[in-house]
């Protein structure tokens, strides 16, 4: 059997139901910090200690949690099609599950890199990142995570992915954050695209097979589409 090429663009959708909480739905972290804050060069700027103690309780939070039937079924699924998952989630459920190919697009919790190099980017699990923390050059460390006003570094990676899809699908993003929303811009032509969000989603594009449910709902019912 010839496996066709199925990529994935994830978002929050799909962790929250692992209780990992979004930002932006009711009841979301927005409520309780300001984004810039956090997730901002310029907060970093302004209280490095209050960016570290988010990103603590954040990595806190992901240690128990576990993966539910979305990432499960992706990556069991990876026996009949070749699954590339190209993630907006910082979280590691898609490669607790199982997943062999994930492109995390904006950053990983479970790592820490150095504020001058880049680069230097080393795996921390579900430790702690403290004021004082250095990179072996005697840099403080940082979440390895892409900030509001930062670039994103995986964009060119995850549009040639994008681009060799003969099977695309969204689930659980809202396409309101950019870049990652562009990626609809370069699926070939031909190739079918599967929308799974329970909500409302804004999509351009009239071949668009929208499945209105939660993701772990929805991923099933999809591939059982496919599969027809």
């Amino acid at each position: 059997m010839i496996r066709k090429r199925l990529v994935v663009l994830t978002g929050a959708g799909i962790s929250a139901e692992s209780g990992i909480r979004t930002f932006r739905d009711m009841g979301g972290l927005w409520e309780e910090y300001d984004v810039m804050e956090v997730a901002s060069p310029e907060g970093w700027a302004k209280n490095p200690q209050l960016v570290l103690r988010f990103y603590n309780e954040r990595r806190s939070q992901l240690k128990n949690a576990q993966p539910n039937l979305a990432h499960k079924t992706l990556a069991e699924e990876e026996t009949n099609f070749i699954v590339h998952i190209i993630t907006q989630n910082v979280d590691n459920l898609h490669e607790r599950a199982g997943s062999s190919n994930v492109l995390h697009l904006h950053g990983e919790l479970t790592k820490a890199r150095s504020t001058v190099n880049d680069n230097s980017i080393k795996d921390i699990g579900y430790s702690e990142i403290n004021w004082g923390d250095k990179c072996e050059k005697g840099f403080q460390l940082r979440p390895h995570i892409v900030w509001f006003g930062e670039a994103v570094p995986a964009m060119d990676e995850a549009i040639k992915l994008v681009r060799s899809a003969e099977i695309f699908a969204v689930v659980g993003t809202s396409l309101n954050v950019y870049p990652a929303a562009g990626l609809l811009d370069y699926v070939p032509k031909c190739c079918p695209i599967y929308l799974i969000d329970p909500n409302d989603v804004g999509v351009w594009r009239r071949d668009v097979t929208v499945i209105k449910e939660k993701a772990s709902v929805g991923v099933p019912v999809m591939f059982e589409m496919i599969k027809k």
